[in-house]
């Protein structure tokens, strides 16, 4: 396995311990979870919000890394911005579950910037 393929295991599982985190409360409902959390609030509600947040950030990922490889870029090129795009996603989701918003944005910008460079990589 490389690192950016490495890098896409992890990205594709993030989204779990978010989403373990908005439901690990006592009195969570495994009959209507989606009811259960739209009434969540606060670090809960957040989680979620990263947990829904991660699949939306997983598909461009995929995408600029199925474009890197498809152009046969340079694998070294491609695993350094694989790896600043998975440390930005967890310093994204521990800057959203302390809700410090502004700070958050800014590694999302990060995050966002590591897919385009992907995209022209092979270019």
């Amino acid at each position: 396995m490389t690192t950016s393929q490495l890098c896409l295991l992890i990205v594709a599982l993030l989204p779990f311990p978010m989403t373990f985190l908005a439901k690990a409360k006592k009195g969570y409902d495994n009959h209507t979870p989606r009811e259960y959390l739209a009434k969540l609030e606060g670090w809960r509600a957040r989680a979620q919000a990263v947990h829904q947040n991660a699949w939306e950030a997983l598909a461009l990922f995929t995408a600029g890394l199925v474009a890197a490889w498809h152009a046969g870029a340079n694998v070294h090129r491609v695993d350094q911005l694989a790896i600043v795009f998975v440390v930005s996603r967890i310093v994204y989701a521990l800057m959203y579950l302390l809700n410090w918003a502004t700070l958050r944005s800014l590694v999302w910008a990060v995050g966002m910037a590591c897919v385009v460079a992907l995209f022209f990589t092979g270019a």
